[in-house]
């Protein structure tokens, strides 16, 4: 059984910097895109970053240049450096997993990820 597990969130004051982390287990994977995505309340789940197997990234507008993706595959971990937070980036961080990527570019549609996490709180105040 595929488990996804999110750690690092937390309060933290805006212009400051948090790390996320995702450690999958039950299963390896060759081909597959890992994202995170958040949701804050009242609003949508939305696309923050994401990650192929090739190495290829990719970012929504607002976090370019203040978030990055990386991952380990010898961990089979996935993390997300956050710096320059805003209050705007307040949410449920979610780490996700898509285990049949077909183009080395990562998908940033919810509907292709198949497993998720449970979700870390980010709260970034002003």
């Amino acid at each position: 059984q595929v488990q996804l597990l999110e750690s690092g969130g937390g309060l933290v004051q805006a212009g400051g910097s948090l790390r996320l982390s995702c450690v999958v287990s039950g299963r390896t994977f060759s081909r597959y895109y890992m994202a995170w995505f958040r949701q804050a309340p009242g609003k949508e789940r939305e696309f923050v970053a994401a990650i192929a197997w090739s190495g290829r990234t990719a970012y929504t507008d607002s976090v370019k240049g203040r978030f990055a993706i990386s991952k380990d595959n010898a961990k089979n971990a996935l993390f997300l450096q956050m710096n320059s937070l805003k209050p705007d980036d307040t949410a449920v961080y979610y780490c996700a997993l898509d285990d049949d990527a077909l183009l080395p570019l990562p998908t940033t549609a919810t509907s292709r990820y198949d497993f998720w996490g449970q979700g870390t709180q980010v709260t970034v105040s002003t």
